[in-house]
């Protein structure tokens, strides 16, 4: 009896584990949370900007929480949406992006970049940058541009991918011009190693994005076993021990597996008083 009780305590346990990962597995990939920080330039700002970070999407469909995710920025109304890279990684599913891009308020100015796996899906880029330009989306390869958002010139660099591309920071910001707030976007946080050595404050860079992580995808007590090359020591999170400041997204999608444990899905919007 003493034996059938144990055998019986083993399996309930073993259940409510594999059903508490399941779950967990199906929560943290399904259900994107949104992730909120205040920052600030002016002690008194004039003007308070919002921008909403969205990475790897790795798009597959657009299902349930994708368009939870797109009524949700379109009530946060953005000044600026930046996606910084691995929308696709699967060349067919192009129509997908075109539609998903399509939920988003089209007045919203978009910016994307390209990661590792844009390049490994084999989609055409020129058609890719036209998908993007049909809704308000400029695709910067190795480019700066600028917009007027809050009465504010904001400056936008995107680097290409570090690894399946070819990321050059020079070329990135030869055309930069004096701004109010300049944002660097690249998909692979390792490259910021190489932004530091370049960076002497000229041009001046407030903020870093990045993503290509997933913030591990797959976590352990909060350890990540496997980073995909690009990653550097980087996980998730903000990293400020140098300037300028870098945050790197836990990202939407998933990639190889299609699982998450530990690190949620998410957006990420970044409230700056300029």
């Amino acid at each position: 009896m003493l034996q059938t009780r144990r055998r019986f305590l083993r399996h309930t346990l073993a259940a409510l584990a594999t059903i508490g990962a399941a779950g967990t597995v199906f929560f943290d990939g399904f259900f994107i949370k949104l992730t909120t920080f205040q920052l600030r330039k002016n002690p008194q700002p004039t003007a308070t900007l919002k921008i909403v970070q969205i990475s790897d999407l790795h798009l597959k469909s657009v299902h349930f929480g994708l368009r939870r995710m797109c009524q949700r920025i379109n009530q946060l109304h953005p000044d600026l949406l930046v996606l910084t890279g691995d929308s696709l990684d699967d060349a067919t599913k192009l129509g997908n992006l075109d539609e998903l891009l399509g939920l988003l308020d089209a007045t919203i100015p978009k910016i994307a970049v390209l990661g590792n796996w844009d390049y490994w899906s084999h989609v055409d880029l020129e058609q890719l940058r036209q998908v993007y330009a049909r809704h308000n989306c400029q695709l910067l390869v190795n480019q700066t541009t600028s917009l007027l958002l809050q009465n504010k010139r904001i400056a936008i660099s995107g680097t290409d991918d570090l690894v399946g591309g070819a990321a050059d920071y020079a070329k990135t910001i030869a055309d930069y011009q004096p701004a109010d707030y300049h944002l660097l976007l690249t998909h692979c946080p390792q490259y910021y190693d190489f932004i530091v050595t370049q960076y002497h404050a000229a041009p001046p860079i407030d903020l870093v994005l990045a993503g290509h992580t997933h913030g591990g995808q797959v976590t352990f007590l909060g350890f990540a076993p496997y980073l995909p090359p690009g990653s550097g020591r980087y996980v998730a999170g903000w990293y400020t021990a140098q300037q300028p400041p870098l945050y790197v997204s836990q990202g939407v999608g998933t990639s190889v597996l299609p699982i998450r444990l530990g690190p949620r899905a998410e957006v990420t919007l970044f409230t700056i008083d300029l």
